[in-house]
């Protein structure tokens, strides 16, 4: 008796229907894409046509968003940012920096910027 393979999404480790099928032409890896409007479904990637190949190109959320390097822009949150990125407010993440708890920089300008690994929980992620 021969036993059906379950296939899974490389994004979200779901298992994936038959009708949400696609493969990413980057990193040649499965993953959730919704073909049918009659069925419900969430999309772990895009597709869209190339105008210059006039091709479809599939490419699953890794590819598209991958996480920052540390060290690079990316890493750099300001305090709005750094705030939604650990699920706090901007004034109670100030008030850890007023504390002296959260590592930061002050621009000349006055702005607060924060590393990522540096936020309370160590948010490494883009968000």
């Amino acid at each position: 008796m021969e036993q059906e393979q379950v296939r899974v999404c490389h994004v979200c480790a779901g298992e994936v229907a038959a009708h949400m099928e696609a493969w990413c032409n980057w990193c040649g890896n499965l993953y959730h894409l919704n073909s049918r409007a009659d069925l419900p479904g969430e999309d772990c990637g895009q597709v869209w046509i190339n105008e210059e190949h006039l091709a479809l190109e599939f490419a699953c959320n890794v590819c598209l968003a991958p996480p920052a390097e540390p060290g690079t822009l990316d890493d750099v949150l300001d305090l709005v940012e750094a705030a939604a990125a650990v699920g706090m407010t901007p004034v109670a993440l100030e008030a850890l920096v007023e504390a002296g708890q959260v590592r930061y920089r002050r621009t000349a300008g006055g702005v607060l910027l924060f590393r990522r690994g540096d936020l309370p929980g160590g948010v490494v992620q883009r968000g």
